[in-house]
């Protein structure tokens, strides 16, 4: 698949990414350096290896790339849930992260069988 903007979880993961940031933006500056930097750049993995893997000519490649996806999505679930127990950012955002995240596993897991 070469086309990888079209892919629906490929979409997903840029929808992860821009709530991500939404999220970080409303944490303390002293967070800046620590858990918002790791979680924004743990989010930007996920399309970012999605469309890295699109362009590998074998299927072992791309299923490689998809799993550090995958890799991204569950150390950004982690990481939610570490905000949201400590409080940080608005619980509206923080409910819509692991429902998107969620789904992007399901996603992910599912496309990885497929190859």
């Amino acid at each position: 698949m070469k086309n990888f903007k079209k892919l629906k979880v490929w979409q997903n993961g840029m929808q992860i990414v821009f709530t991500m940031y939404k999220l970080t933006k409303l944490f303390p500056s002293e967070e800046k350096f620590g858990l918002t930097s790791q979680m924004n750049r743990a989010a930007v993995s996920i399309p970012s290896n999605i469309s890295e893997g699109s362009s590998r000519d074998s299927s072992k490649e791309h299923k490689y790339f998809l799993q550090i996806a995958l890799g991204s999505c569950f150390e950004l679930e982690t990481q939610v849930l570490i905000a949201e127990e400590l409080k940080l950012g608005e619980k509206v955002i923080l409910e819509q992260l692991k429902k998107l995240i969620n789904e992007e596993q399901k996603m992910l897991m599912s496309f990885i069988s497929k190859l």
